[in-house]
């Protein structure tokens, strides 16, 4: 059942400032350099194995069309020395333009999900997922890709948002940092879904480095061209540093601004678990969260405006869906500015091949 507006959950987002340092190891000592590739920590080892997923919500258009192309030529992708596969997830949903059929397939990638017993009557995005974990994990294992790039659209004005898993991962953080100045002067904003108790089990957590690319506004079910040309340019910027980084390039000390997701707050509800309000249209891709009931026409919620305009937006969700009422990402959400540096580690981090 739907909790009522009085047992409402809050996600806020926080702001940080983080600031990873890395250098580069002198030629002669790369032999003698330990080696490893543990998520959270910058790697020294060279990647290989990429996936580019699109498809994942079957009416987010962008990333299908963009996978499709590529699949038929993929020239644009190809690095020296990578492998980049691109990947429709979810087919079906694709074929009948919905989000998904059963379930949200970027939110059953838990070890649970993952390790049930194949039988038709699982949801089929469960049994999707599991076959996605075959070819491009074991999650968590060190066979897995080493990067997955997960494409997604949103009906809000949000722009190019990058989304990283992990605020300890210096190796994403500093490739964001590179896409977001490469895109300059287009903003780029980075949205950090770390959290304690809210657990997403996305699409690309198989992989030792997911990233999620989530570019608007474009309504479900539709292409922009604008849209297309925003999500091209970030994985071409993406691939670009991968390239760079196994050909030992150095990146300076870096510090970039991110959004952490703190609390969920669920729209107002009546007694029935129904949502029973709607966003003021004055406020519609404005900075306040206030809210309006449409048919009292009083207002309530938040009378302060938030610090962060787009994400505020994508997070109030311009097309409702009540039956994702349950999801993290389905509900209002507030904002404010906080400060992350990396850990002291960071300073010391060496690339070695």
């Amino acid at each position: 059942m739907i909790p009522p507006h009085s047992k409402k959950n809050f996600i806020t987002h926080s702001r940080y400032i983080c600031t990873v340092y890395m250098r580069k190891t002198e030629r002669r000592n790369r032999q003698s350099r330990k080696q490893t590739n543990t998520p959270g920590k910058m790697t020294g080892k060279p990647i290989k194995k990429i996936a580019i997923f699109g498809g994942t919500h079957g009416n987010e258009l962008t990333g299908v069309f963009l996978v499709k192309h590529w699949l038929q030529d993929g020239a644009e992708i190809q690095r020296t020395g990578l492998e980049v596969k691109p990947f429709i997830t979810n087919p079906r949903a694709v074929k009948k333009c919905m989000r998904y059929i059963d379930c949200d397939l970027n939110r059953v990638f838990d070890l649970e999900n993952l390790g049930k017993k194949i039988s038709e009557d699982l949801p089929y995005e469960v049994r999707r997922a599991q076959e996605i974990n075959h070819l491009f994990g074991p999650k968590d294992s060190k066979g897995s890709y080493d990067i997955i790039f997960d494409l997604h659209n949103t009906t809000s004005n949000m722009g190019c948002t990058l989304i990283l898993e992990d605020s300890k991962n210096d190796f994403l953080i500093q490739m964001f940092h590179y896409i977001k100045t490469s895109l300059a002067p287009l903003p780029c904003y980075i949205y950090l879904i770390e959290h304690p108790s809210l657990k997403y089990a996305t699409t690309r957590s198989i992989a030792k480095y997911p990233v999620g690319i989530e570019v608007g506004p474009q309504p479900q079910g539709v292409l922009r061209a604008d849209i297309l040309d925003q999500m091209r340019k970030m994985i071409k910027h993406a691939l670009d540093f991968i390239h760079h980084f196994n050909e030992g390039k150095e990146f300076p000390p870096c510090t970039t601004e991110a959004y952490k997701i703190m609390e969920k707050v669920d729209f107002p509800r009546n007694e029935n678990g129904e949502i029973s309000a709607i966003i003021h249209p004055n406020l519609q891709m404005k900075p306040q969260s206030q809210l309006r009931g449409p048919h009292s026409g009083k207002t309530g919620g938040r009378k302060e405006p938030s610090p962060f305009t787009q994400m505020a937006a994508y997070l109030l969700w311009t097309c409702m869906c009540v039956e994702k009422a349950v999801c993290p990402c389905s509900a209002p959400h507030k904002a404010k500015y906080i400060i992350l540096t990396s850990s002291p580690k960071a300073q010391d981090l060496l690339l070695s091949f």
